[in-house]
């Protein structure tokens, strides 16, 4: 049987998530995706990881920092192959659905992490090894007791900056105006990056859940943020 690492806070963890472990349960199907496929797309992170050496072709190798589901995660690496994908998420559920969806498409440019982003990054990742970083819909934690559980803060910039590579991006989206106001002050404090919002790009599909936002009357900002040449 295939062992999965689990969370727990350690000295070299944050004591603070940024996530909330939703129920781990899993349906059968999930169960058997993350048996069969596991194996081939998923990487446990005991030692740093080379994005290309793992993608040596790819033309742009990008880091989805939680893809709940997969839904997104799966369609832009399927539509640009030519890129390779790390897809990082603690939820299993999400990660079984992901795998099914991984080899239901056929993919061979996504990879699956099951870590906490913010030790991926720093404990993980090498330097200037990844071109983007895509941050969909995290949680906002919207009462303001929680702000400080917010992924993005400005101790997370110099991270994002030193494993991005010259002139690489963070593409963020969030449903949640206060979160994106938020965002947009923690850049603007920062001379790491340059950027601000922009109109949806193409290559984000409009998932489910984003779909069922906008019918409800939600405003999705995009933002995009290069670090310095």
């Amino acid at each position: 049987m295939t062992k999965f690492t689990s969370y727990t806070a350690s000295p070299d963890r944050p004591s603070i998530h940024s996530f909330k472990l939703r129920g781990a349960r899993m349906t059968l199907a999930q169960e058997r995706a993350m048996e069969a496929f596991w194996p081939t797309f998923g990487i446990n992170p005991d030692t740093p990881i080379n994005p290309r050496a793992i993608f040596p072709d790819a033309k742009e190798v990008i880091m989805e920092i939680g893809t709940g589901m997969g839904e997104s995660t799966a369609l832009i690496a399927r539509d640009h192959p030519e890129n390779g994908y790390f897809g990082v998420e603690l939820h299993r559920p999400g990660l079984g659905a992901l795998l099914a969806r991984i080899n239901e498409l056929g993919l061979t440019n996504l990879k699956l992490v099951e870590e906490d982003a913010r030790v991926l990054l720093a404990k993980y990742t090498p330097d200037h090894s990844l071109d983007a970083i895509h941050l969909y819909f995290p949680d906002p934690w919207p009462k303001t007791k929680h702000n400080k559980r917010r992924i993005v803060q400005d101790d997370l910039l110099p991270v994002l900056a030193q494993k991005l590579i010259p002139g690489g991006y963070i593409h963020i989206a969030t449903d949640w105006l206060p979160y994106a106001e938020w965002i947009q002050e923690v850049f603007a404090n920062s001379t790491l990056f340059t950027g601000g919002v922009i109109e949806r790009p193409d290559f984000r599909p409009i998932t489910k859940f984003e779909g069922q936002g906008l019918r409800k009357g939600h405003v999705v900002t995009d933002m995009k943020y290069y670090t310095a040449n």
